[in-house]
């Protein structure tokens, strides 16, 4: 007789995220950018003989490397830009602060940037990196005496960023050779929702499709993010970009019915998925759909999904159409300010002021009694932990476990390069080197530490610093024990704040978009009478049409920005659950929450597609939205919301 098998050892969430390495194809474009970014600066400031200058350009071009993420041109601007200037400005004020002001008076000017810093994060990732840069910068300044001014060195920190991203705005991309030159990510991604679209058809009536939804919304969040950078005019400007937007636009309406397809989670036929996935063809290669398979409409998923797919096709055959890109409400300062000092930004800014003044404290401490021997620059420990103690950058433990082994190994790696490469050349050639590497390294947070120390190490020789491969490796441990200690320090009000705030903006949002729907539902219900005013489509599908306003536009924004806020609420969730368990248990309930509003949402999906269709719900659709509305009243865990008002479901 055998033995039953012994089940699989299960590490322990903290660890397993520390192993966790992200997978994809290697980005050659962003690589060919590192390569040229921070090594040819430096090079051309030693020719120059401003050698100093170089070594700040090269580390404003390498932070700017971080941020470099696949995506458009135009969403690159902003996220490489922000983060540039908050860098400038960081490293001015950190410059003039460490020449004239005194060890005490400088520790709580920069504890005072760390609250500063650590708030605005809350706002968003964009808002974090611009944080993080203006730390870090703050910390160089600061932290390393070079002959320059403060005013110098933050005009050649921009111009270095700048850099960079002019070889992102000006050199080709595999994207970009389709069609309009300018246009690269877009494409992909507009493809990608078509894609996700077909995969979540596939999907339906079976385990994955709960998966393949999420990863609908990811795909719609990543080209919204696309197509929606800075612009120097507030609507499109060209036909290419116009008809890119529209294809966009074109998709809300099916990824609707499919959402609702799934929902009911009856298998529908191969062929559902074979018209979105001739889509994203089309998408990718600039090209018309050519035909599409045979509608199928025994049910008002299965209609809805019919009629966008027509739409579609309509949009892309004219290159025109709806190009209304529904994006989530823009926040205004008011927002801004209430996400600062709610109890996310609050929480986030005390740990990120803790964390960043102790080691600022520390590491001036060790300057003056010495330690250092004889190195005069102390940035080192206090820009570790700027790192670190960043909780959007990934799970504490897992940061610090990272962040050590990377900086073992790539101290290691420098100091045997050291001993070998001739000076300047062959450190300019490894700062060139591992430029290119920035961009495959940031799949793993370890390996991006070893990469980022090997190329900083490099820059310091090369401006006169000597090999400090060691004093770097005890600094890093004593930046992570910092961290850790810092980390698990109570904090005024309740712990989890950050993933409160999500929970409660996903709520928010979820509740807002059914609202909006039971909204449509009562108005055709009650303006129209019995026949509800519906009149034949044209086209002869036979679809029901409401003669009222047409609220779809705002459903679909609404629907989106309840995706989103989901989505994100998701991903601090499991950041969370990742730390160590005194930490993991005050988020303890969020996930059962948001599981419970992603059913929500998509049902209310389902409910604004039969409406369309019918011009009513059924019972089947408010007995769902009660009974979901009933368990979000019962599930008070920590990070819960508060039981929502009565809500009539139209039932």
């Amino acid at each position: 007789m055998s033995r039953p098998a012994r089940p699989a050892l299960a590490l322990p969430p903290w660890l397993a995220h520390a192993l966790r390495t992200q997978r994809g194809p290697v980005p050659w474009n962003a690589v060919l950018r590192g390569a040229l970014a921070a090594g040819p600066l430096l090079l051309a400031a030693v020719l120059a003989d401003r050698t100093s200058l170089g070594v700040v350009a090269a580390i404003a071009a390498m932070l700017a490397g971080i941020n470099d993420r696949p995506g458009s041109r135009r969403a690159s601007v902003r996220r490489l830009g922000m983060p540039a200037l908050a860098g400038a400005a960081g490293l001015f004020v950190g410059t003039y602060a460490g020449d004239h002001l005194g060890a005490v008076p400088l520790t709580l000017l920069l504890t005072g940037l760390g609250l500063l810093a650590g708030g605005i994060s809350a706002i968003g990732s964009v808002a974090s990196a611009a944080g993080t840069q203006l730390l870090v910068a703050a910390a160089i300044g600061a932290g390393m005496p070079l002959p320059d001014s403060g005013w110098q060195r933050a005009l050649v920190y921009l111009a270095g960023a700048a850099w960079l991203l002019g070889l992102r705005l000006a050199l080709p991309t595999p994207g970009s050779l389709v069609g309009d030159f300018r246009f690269d990510g877009e494409r992909d991604a507009v493809a990608d929702v078509y894609d996700a679209v077909a995969d979540l058809l596939d999907a339906v009536g079976t385990q994955d499709a709960v998966a393949r939804r999420v990863a609908l919304t990811a795909a719609l969040d990543h080209a919204q993010d696309a197509l929606t950078g800075p612009r120097l005019r507030r609507y499109a400007s060209s036909s290419a970009e116009r008809r890119l937007h529209a294809q966009y636009a074109a998709a809300l309406p099916l990824a609707e019915a499919a959402t609702a397809l799934a929902w009911a989670g009856e298998r529908v036929a191969e062929r559902a998925s074979e018209g979105p996935r001739r889509l994203a063809a089309a998408v990718r290669g600039n090209t018309h759909t050519g035909p599409l398979p045979a509608p199928s409409r025994s049910a008002p998923a299965l209609r809805a999904l019919d009629d966008a797919l027509l739409h579609a096709a309509e949009a892309f055959d004219r290159g025109r159409g709806d190009s209304d890109l529904h994006t989530r409400r823009r926040r205004t300062a008011k927002d801004r300010v209430r996400a600062v000092l709610g109890a996310g930004g609050r929480e986030y800014g005390l740990r990120v002021a803790l964390g960043f003044g102790a080691s600022a404290a520390i590491a001036q401490a060790l300057h003056h009694a010495q330690w250092y021997g004889q190195h005069e620059h102390w940035y080192w420990l206090p820009a570790t932990a700027v790192f670190l103690v960043k909780p959007d950058l990934g799970p504490l433990v897992s940061r610090v476990l990272c962040r050590a082994a990377g900086t073992v190994l790539g101290a290691l790696l420098f100091a045997g390069f050291a001993a070998v490469l001739p000076r300047p050349e062959g450190l300019i050639a490894l700062v060139a080197l591992s430029g290119a590497l920035i961009p495959v390294a940031t799949r793993h947070f370890a390996a991006q530490t070893a990469v980022v120390t090997v190329l900083v190490l490099a820059l310091v020789m090369v401006g006169g610093e000597p090999q400090a491969s060691a004093s770097r490796i005890g600094e890093t441990l004593l930046a992570c024990a910092i961290v850790l200690v810092v980390g698990h320090l109570p904090m005024p009000g309740q712990r989890g704040g950050g993933v409160r705030a999500r929970v409660g903006e996903a709520h928010r949002a979820a509740h807002a978009y059914l609202a909006h729907v039971l909204r449509e539902a009562d108005e055709a219900d009650g303006a129209h009478g019995d026949d509800l005013g519906r009149v034949r489509d044209p086209r002869g599908s036979g679809a029901a049409h409401d003669t009222r306003t047409d609220a779809r536009p705002l459903r679909w924004t609404l629907r989106r920005e309840a995706y989103r806020a989901l989505a994100e609420a998701r991903t601090a969730i499991a950041l969370a659950a990742a730390e160590l368990p005194a930490l993991a248990r005050h988020a303890e309930g969020a996930d059962d929450v948001v599981a419970t509003l992603e059913r929500l949402v998509d049902a209310t999906t389902a409910c604004a597609v039969h409406l369309d269709d019918s011009g009513r719900l059924t019972p089947r659709h408010g007995a769902q939205l009660t009974e979901l509305l009933a368990e979000l009243a019962q599930e008070r865990g920590p990070v819960g919301p508060r039981p929502p008002t009565r809500t009539r479901t139209g039932a």
